[in-house]
């Protein structure tokens, strides 16, 4: 175990990228994908089931855990590693993309924003320095600048109003997390889909210096080929040395690409959101279980997953599940999606190291474009 926070790179195919974080609670190897915890729990699974899909990493999050049961209490009780029982590494986001999404009557000024609680309505008020408090409350081994995402499609004014804003916080989110011993301090690249203005941000952002960048502001409702074009912009203007992190994404094929180009780490809800909705991610792309072709299928939803609960089930019992609203259901197939996106990141990271990803990329594509077999019967 590492007194601090590292980053290794190990090798490189192309602009995909193999390497390992550091922290002391433990390594994450890149590419990684962080399951979402959002209020101190991954939905639906035990965090020993999390583990076992092959996570090395979880993220929390700010907002929803500052007004629900509230940082103080956590720090209270321990630290959310305690709370929680996942004594691995936890990434927080800054609240920021919630507050804009989620918060009720916010109000934005050059401080910070004010809004009021989806929950009941009280009234907060978050600002750089206390976005940064309540993840070090948290016991967060990464912590994200505050910033502000606007989604797309936006007027250039407004971008780089956000973009200029963002970088500001930045500059106070730095001072107040105070280089905090065994912590990581990430900052947030923003300038929507305008390549002049992504292109300032990552320079503002670099001469303040983190200990990691990330790409904000996209899937946001932009198309994939836009935020690909971004990254592509933007990726080379970013240390090597340094992790590099995708907010917000996404789905398998959303990983593949941001890999190839050189993104080292990602959340997203999508595959647990997708298994409560009936959702199933496998070899053979995404699989709707709520469909009636699954009611007569005796065969599992894969036989060679790695995922016990993949090859345990009927194909006609998980569209039982999913039909009836059994819980059972939701648990087993966001597991089963967890699994699969944790597979795709292994067999990434295998092929980067045998130079061999635009390959295993090919064959991923193929499995997917080929399809589910057709129901017995």
């Amino acid at each position: 175990m590492t007194e601090n926070f590292q980053f290794t790179l190990h090798k490189t195919d192309g602009k995909a990228r193999r390497g390992q974080i550091d922290t002391p609670r433990g390594e994450v190897r890149t590419p990684a994908f962080m399951p979402v915890g959002t209020a101190g729990t991954v939905k639906a699974l035990y965090p020993e089931q999390v583990r076992e899909t092959g996570a090395d990493i979880l993220l929390g999050n700010t907002y929803h855990l500052m007004l629900r049961p509230g940082a103080e209490r956590v720090a209270r009780l321990g630290g959310l590693h305690d709370f929680m029982d996942w004594q691995r590494p936890i990434l927080t986001d800054s609240g920021g993309f919630q507050v804009m999404s989620l918060a009720k009557l916010r109000k934005l000024d050059e401080n910070g924003v004010t809004f009021r609680s989806h929950i009941d309505g009280s009234s907060h008020t978050l600002t750089p320095e206390r976005s940064i408090e309540i993840q070090k409350l948290l016991d967060s081994d990464i912590i994200m600048q505050l910033d502000e995402c606007v989604a797309l499609p936006a007027e250039t004014a407004e971008l780089e109003r956000a973009m200029e804003l963002s970088i500001r916080w930045a500059e106070r989110s730095k001072k107040a997390f105070d280089d905090a011993k065994g912590r990581a301090l990430f900052g947030i690249v923003q300038g929507g889909d305008d390549p002049q203005l992504r292109s300032r941000s990552a320079a503002g952002l670099v001469d303040i210096g983190f200990d990691g960048y990330s790409v904000g502001g996209l899937a946001v409702g932009e198309p994939q080929a836009v935020m690909f074009k971004v990254l592509d912009d933007i990726l080379p203007e970013l240390p090597e040395e340094k992790p590099r992190y995708l907010m917000g994404v996404g789905k398998p094929d959303d990983l593949l690409g941001a890999v190839e180009r050189g993104i080292d780490m990602f959340d997203c809800v999508h595959p647990t959101r997708a298994g409560r909705h009936g959702h199933a991610y496998t070899r053979f792309g995404v699989i709707n279980l709520k469909n009636a072709r699954h009611k007569d299928d005796p065969r599992p939803l894969d036989e060679t997953s790695p995922n016990p609960n993949a090859r345990r089930f009927s194909r006609a019992y998980l569209h039982h599940l999913v039909r009836s609203e059994e819980i059972l259901g939701a648990m087993v197939l966001s597991q089963i999606n967890l699994s699969y996106y944790q597979e795709l990141m292994d067999g990434m990271r295998n092929a980067i190291e045998s130079a061999t990803f635009d390959q295993y990329s090919m064959a991923v594509r193929d499995g997917w474009a080929r399809g589910d077999l057709p129901a017995l019967g």
